[in-house]
């Protein structure tokens, strides 16, 4: 389990490091382009979700425990699009490569 961390207050949220690879990718896509985006995580054991607002003046980590996944290009660009919608970004399924 790996940790997204936002904020100068360092708010975090673990997510598997699967998934958080694939948020990573997504989300230096939409940063390099200078778009800023809303992300929305479930937090687990049934805590809720909670909402982010991506800019990129704000500081973000990602803090990974086990070794780096191959990424899967289908998943990182269904992020991308979703990020650029109306509902912002949640983390969808892991489409098949």
């Amino acid at each position: 389990m790996g940790k997204f961390i936002y904020g100068a207050t360092l708010i975090s949220v673990e997510l598997d490091d699967r998934v958080l690879a694939h948020l990573r990718a997504a989300m230096f896509t939409k940063l390099r382009r200078g778009e800023a985006f809303m992300l929305d995580i479930e937090i687990g054991g049934g805590h809720g979700r909670r909402s982010f607002w991506i800019h990129p003046s704000v500081p973000i980590q990602f803090h990974f425990v086990g070794r780096p996944p191959r990424l899967n290009r289908a998943w990182i660009d269904a992020m991308v699009r979703l990020a650029s919608g109306a509902g912002g970004l949640e983390i969808p399924p892991e489409p098949v490569e």
